[in-house]
């Protein structure tokens, strides 16, 4: 195998590292207890988030999971159901929490390929006050779909749901771990999305290369209540201003950037005869390939893919990653396939 520098990671936008001007923020980052509310950088980087969502309030977690799942607590009461996309990270990746912790059953509805269509949900919420049936209390909703290859949901989907949810009493919580990506590639703006859910969940340890963190938000009354879960579960944090540092300098610094990720993806997509106008952001999808053999011999020449399936590869673009990085594992991947 090459060496280890010259590895080219493509599993994930998770395994970007702290660069170095961002570990020089978290060094110099002001700090105080969180859980008595006393670390400015904290506080600041929540007013800052809730914000730019068009939220009243907002809550550092500590991983896109633990952000997930309170969010969903705080618009589901334990007895009802969330209704999602059956590969909704919320029931693919996260454990069972929902059900486990919070004693939440969860359905879900066979999309194509991730995409929303808000009828297609809206036509199995079960309702409430019938004794035979488990009461959808909320739909979650995940922009942009990993398991969907990255993909964007249509605003025109979103604003539908969202538009039958009000009359409907039924919450609408985003899976937004990648709602920045879905933003920068699509030109809509973060208020625009965060106005289109009553709890919403976004994660800084992925595109904008934090090494940790996500924030929950929601209205002043739901956060109140979502604190004291993430304390229950064990988020309640100290000094943390340190991370919520690196998610600021990555919200000033690595946002702007994440459309050279899109840029990449799609070349990459090109280059391994994949349709370029089907690559949304940062993932590319490799599928009817034989992905344990693709991806031992990718590794073999030092390049890390995801194998998502026994048929499919997943590969991502990320801080880590540049142009000629993407080149070579565009040679290494391509002599693959012709094999």
């Amino acid at each position: 195998m090459t060496g280890v520098a010259e590895l080219v990671d493509l599993r994930s936008d998770t395994v970007t590292r702290p660069t170095e001007d961002m570990r020089r923020a978290m060094a110099d980052a002001e700090v105080g207890d969180d859980v008595y509310g006393e670390d400015r950088t904290v506080r600041a980087l929540e007013e800052r988030v809730a914000a730019m969502f068009g939220h009243e309030a907002a809550l550092f977690v500590p991983s896109g999971t633990m952000g997930n799942q309170i969010g969903m607590r705080l618009v589901c009461e334990p007895g009802q159901e969330i209704l999602c996309d059956a590969d909704a990270h919320v029931v693919t990746y996260e454990m069972g929490a929902a059900a486990a912790i919070f004693g939440i059953s969860t359905r879900t509805v066979v999309s194509a390929g991730g995409r929303l269509d808000a009828a297609q949900l809206i036509d199995q919420v079960r309702p409430r006050g019938d004794w035979h049936l488990t009461a959808t209390a909320a739909i979650a909703v995940e922009n942009t779909h990993n398991r969907g290859g990255g993909l964007v949901q249509p605003l025109e989907e979103l604003q539908a749901l969202w538009d039958w949810s009000r009359g409907a009493g039924v919450a609408v919580h985003l899976d937004g771990a990648r709602i920045w990506n879905a933003s920068v590639a699509s030109g809509i703006d973060l208020a625009t999305y965060g106005r289109l859910a009553d709890t919403a969940s976004v994660c800084f340890s992925k595109g904008l290369g934090t090494p940790v963190g996500s924030v929950l938000v929601g209205s002043a009354d739901r956060i109140a209540a979502g604190r004291l879960w993430r304390k229950r579960l064990g988020g309640g944090m100290r000094q943390v201003g340190v991370l919520a540092a690196a998610c600021t300098y990555a919200l000033d610094h690595h946002l702007p950037r994440l459309g050279e990720d899109h840029e990449l993806a799609r070349l990459l997509a090109k280059r391994l005869g994949v349709d370029p106008a089907g690559v949304h952001t940062n993932m590319v999808v490799l599928d009817g390939v034989a992905a344990p053999l693709i991806a031992e011999a990718a590794k073999a020449q030092g390049v890390l893919v995801s194998q998502v399936s026994a048929s499919r590869v997943r590969l991502v673009t990320h801080l880590d990653v540049d142009r000629a990085a993407v080149e070579r594992a565009a040679d290494v991947l391509a002599e693959l396939l012709d094999r």
